[in-house]
């Protein structure tokens, strides 16, 4: 008996419903993130469209889908305005061969190890940054360049536009699209059946068209005038540091954010898990096909893959049909980008920038562990201050410190019964991080008597506090007392043992 398409996709019915709601959920937010890059608006669709088709088809993760991120807009932005458009194609390119490599190679599993305040910041100084950016469009004014410079020139755009309707005009239809989002929660069931981020622009949109005052609206180039592979001269950029260091952060930040979103994502359903590393060449693929079509580039992004699972997608059915409308959409019905006002993408993306900001999370941290919020606070004011690439590194810089304090714990115990030796224990882990504290304590020690140094108790002791531990033990000895006695620690004595048995024979 031949097989029915119901029983070849037993979940079509779920899947096909849940496309339609990513579909929807996605349409605005591709198109905000493109114009929020610098880039024309159709190419957040094409990276959209290849994010939902080519990477949705690949293994790794079945339910998460991929596209443009609000993460990486700030990135992007700058990008383009160092090395041009064209470069873009060709730094997304080589991200997604890299990504490719690390896959085969079975990296992806490593990302895991990456600390989460130092993510956690970097999403947060995405989010100040993008916040701030995002207020300049809606007050119809032209944002600076740097972070700082955006946040320092807010109240003077605010200022400026005081005293125009057309710039009021627009940050009213930017605050009445946070506004709906915030809002949107609360809305009726049968009417939440309509995406936030869609039900937004759409009565932004409205707005726009029964108000007397112009406001500025999306430019349509149509979905192939935009399309521009990168020349050949494009990746000649590539030998310079600056588009080298782009490429790293490109290829880290995009990578992390995938991943971090597929174990976010396998948290929400009892589906599949992730395989890691056939997803990060899932997400390579994508990246080297939007780069020779010099679209943007592409992350799993969990606003969009939360949509998924909770419309009740069943397969990646789902993600690879949400491409498919996206690219019916851009091939059929391109002119309706036209209508759509500037103000209300940046609401999106104001909002979208929000919720990168934890808040809350940041108190309890506080509250728990104050060096994970001291990094978490770093990573992002760097960002904000210096630049993306520069400000993750200063937070992983700053976490590999805060590891290597916490892990030389050191611990002396002195026990000094008024007459004879004074007997001084070390546990823990002695490196050159703690030598200030360890020399302190031990030339404190009574000069005038013999002194009995324990190391057995140590798991580590480093070169530096070795020579420092000896040289003290000769000064201490020099003062007319007996030499100090020193039992070397317990793998030290192992070592030993073995090197004297394979002498031995």
């Amino acid at each position: 008996m031949p097989r029915t398409p119901i029983s070849r996709f037993p979940y079509l019915r779920q899947d096909f419903a849940a496309s339609l709601v990513v579909f929807l959920v996605a349409l605005p937010l591709c198109v905000g993130v493109a114009v929020a890059s610098g880039v024309p608006a159709e190419l957040g669709l094409v990276t959209g469209i290849v994010g939902g088709i080519v990477t949705g088809l690949m293994r790794g993760s079945s339910l998460q889908v991929s596209g443009p991120a609000a993460g990486l807009t700030v990135l992007v932005f700058e990008a383009v305005e160092e090395f041009g458009l064209p470069a873009l194609g060709a730094i997304v390119l080589v991200s997604g061969l890299l990504q490719i490599l690390m896959g085969v190679l079975r990296l992806g599993r490593y990302f895991r190890a990456i600390s989460v305040s130092v993510v956690e910041g970097m999403l947060a100084g995405i989010g100040l940054v993008l916040i701030a950016g995002q207020l300049y469009p809606a007050l119809a004014a032209k944002a600076p360049d740097s972070g700082l410079a955006k946040i320092a020139g807010l109240p003077g755009a605010l200022l400026d536009a005081l005293g125009k309707a057309e710039a009021m005009t627009s940050f009213a239809l930017g605050a009445g699209t946070v506004a709906v989002l915030v809002l949107w929660k609360h809305a009726p069931a049968k009417v939440r059946t309509v995406p936030g981020p869609l039900a937004a622009v759409g009565l932004a949109t409205l707005a726009a068209l029964a108000l007397p005052q112009s406001v500025a609206t999306v430019e349509v180039k149509g979905l192939l005038g935009s399309i521009q592979p990168p020349p050949m001269s494009a990746f000649g950029e590539l030998a310079g540091l600056g588009a080298l260091g782009t490429v790293v952060a490109f290829t880290l930040i995009a990578s992390a954010e995938s991943l971090f979103s597929a174990a976010a994502v396998d948290r929400l359903h009892d589906g599949p898990r992730t395989e890691y590393d056939k997803e990060l060449v899932a997400q390579g693929a994508g990246n080297t096909l939007c780069g020779l079509l010099g679209a943007l580039p592409m992350t799993a992004v969990i606003v969009r893959s939360a949509a998924n699972v909770q419309a009740g997608a069943r397969t990646k059915a789902s993600r690879v049909m949400h491409g498919v409308w996206l690219l019916l959409f851009a091939a059929l019905l391109p002119g309706v980008l036209g209508y759509i006002p500037i103000p209300a993408l940046a609401g999106i993306l104001i909002y979208s920038g929000a919720k990168l900001v934890p808040v809350r999370q940041l108190a309890a941290l506080w509250r728990e562990h104050r060096g994970e919020a001291v990094i978490l606070a770093v990573t992002a004011v760097s960002i904000v201050a210096v630049s993306m690439f520069e400000g993750v590194l200063i937070g992983l810089a700053l976490a590999v410190v805060k590891t290597a304090w916490e892990a030389s714990h050191i611990r002396l115990e002195v026990v000094d019964k008024g007459a004879g030796p004074v007997d001084a224990h070390l546990s823990g882990n002695a490196t050159f991080l703690r030598l200030p504290k360890i020399l302190d304590s031990l030339e404190a020690l009574p000069q005038d008597r013999p002194v009995r140094l324990d190391l057995s108790g140590l798991h580590h002791l480093d070169h530096a506090c070795r020579t420092a531990l000896e040289n003290w033990a000769e000064r201490h000895s020099a003062a007319g007392t007996e030499p100090v006695r020193m039992t070397a620690p317990v793998r030290s004595e192992a070592r030993a043992e073995e090197r004297a048995e394979v002498a031995a024979g």
